[in-house]
C-alpha cells in the first residue's frame, strides 16, 4: 500500500510536468494550428538558463557545480524571471523565423523547421553547458517529507503547487478576461476575429510566448529533481504531447488531466515492470484514440454551414 501510495506521488509530480509542457502544445496548437516539436529543447533552455543564471549569482563559472547555500528562494525567483524573459524572447523568434513564413503554405514545412529550430537551441547549450549533466539543489532542501508512510521531497510539492496556479490562472483568463476572450476567438475563426478588431497578429506571438513559458517553467522545476542536461527535453516532451492527445489537444483543461493521468501512469506501472512503463503509455495513446480521436476532454469539430 505504501509503494502504491509513493509511485502515486511521484507520478503526480511527474504529471505536474508533462502538463505544464502539454498545455503549451494545446495553447500553439489553438491559435494556430501547429505545434513546436522543439518544445523539449525549450524546456532543456529552461532549466540551464536558470542553472546558468545561479552560477553566475553565485560568482561561478557557467560550468561550475552548484551547492546547496547557492540556491534560496531569492536567487532561485530571480533565475525563474530570467528563465522566463530569455524563453519568452526564444518564443517571439521561433513565431517570426520558424513558424510565420509557412502560414498559407501548402504542406507542413513548419514540422521540419521547429524541429530544426530545436536542435539549434540544443547545439548551443550543448556548446555553453557542455553534455554533462548539472545539479540544482532545490531551494526548499531535500529533507523528504512523510504522508501515510510514503516518502515526497518539497521540490515535488512545489511542482504541483504551481502547476495548480498555473492551471487555475490560465483558466480564469481564458474565460474571464478580455484577452483570453480574444484569445478564444482567434482560436474559433482568425478572420472573424479580425473583423471583430482583434489584433490577431499580436495574440499569436502572445500564445508563443506564453507556450514558450510554461516549458522553460517545466525545465527550472525539473531541474532539481532529475538534473539539468541538454538530452532530457525529447523523452519528457514527447510523454507531454502524448498527454495532449489523450487529455485533448483543444482542451487545456485535458491537457492538465492528460499530463497527471500518464505521469500516473507511468509511475504506477513502473512498480510492476519498469520495461512495460512506454509500452502502457503508448497503448493506452492507441486506445483513447480509437475510442475518442479528439481526446478524453476534447471536443469533435464542427462548422456551421
Amino acid at each position: 500500500m505504501i509503494n502504491l501510495l509513493q509511485a502515486l506521488l511521484s507520478g503526480l509530480a511527474l504529471g505536474g510536468i508533462y502538463a505544464l509542457v502539454a498545455l503549451g502544445f494545446s495553447i500553439t496548437h489553438t491559435t494556430t494550428k501547429t505545434l513546436n516539436f522543439g518544445q523539449g529543447e525549450f524546456l532543456v533552455a529552461g532549466s540551464l538558463v536558470a542553472v546558468g543564471t545561479l552560477l553566475l549569482i553565485s560568482g561561478k563559472s557557467q560550468t561550475g557545480v552548484l551547492t546547496s547555500a547557492d540556491v534560496n528562494l531569492l536567487s532561485y525567483g530571480m533565475a525563474l524571471v530570467v528563465s522566463l524573459a530569455v524563453l519568452g524572447v526564444l518564443g517571439v523568434i521561433l513565431y517570426f523565423t520558424a513558424v510565420r513564413p509557412f502560414f498559407g503554405s501548402a504542406g507542413m514545412s513548419w514540422v521540419m523547421s521547429t524541429i530544426g529550430f530545436g536542435i539549434i537551441l540544443q547545439n548551443t547549450a550543448l556548446a555553453i553547458w557542455g553534455p554533462g549533466s548539472m545539479a540544482m539543489p532545490s531551494p526548499l532542501g531535500e529533507t523528504v517529507i512523510r504522508i501515510g508512510g510514503a516518502g515526497i521531497r518539497p521540490q515535488e510539492i512545489l511542482v504541483l503547487a504551481v502547476t495548480a496556479v498555473v492551471m487555475l490562472a490560465l483558466d480564469h483568463v481564458l474565460r474571464r478576461t478580455r484577452i483570453g476572450k480574444a484569445v478564444r476567438a482567434v482560436a474559433a475563426n482568425r478572420q472573424a476575429a479580425a473583423l471583430m478588431g482583434i489584433n490577431v497578429a499580436a495574440i499569436v506571438v502572445l500564445a508563443f510566448v506564453v507556450s514558450s513559458g510554461l516549458a522553460g517553467l517545466a525545465g527550472l522545476l525539473i531541474a532539481p529533481i532529475t538534473t539539468a542536461s541538454v538530452f532530457m527535453g525529447l523523452s519528457i516532451a514527447l510523454k507531454a504531447f502524448s498527454a495532449a492527445i489523450v487529455g485533448g489537444l483543444t482542451s487545456p483543461r485535458g491537457c492538465i488531466a492528460g499530463g497527471f493521468l500518464l505521469g500516473c501512469v507511468e509511475a504506477l506501472v513502473g512498480l510492476w515492470r519498469a520495461e512495460m512503463r512506454e509500452i502502457t503509455i503508448f497503448a493506452l495513446i492507441i486506445l483513447v484514440l480509437v475510442i475518442k480521436p479528439e481526446g478524453l476532454f476534447g471536443q469533435k469539430p464542427f462548422e456551421k454551414v
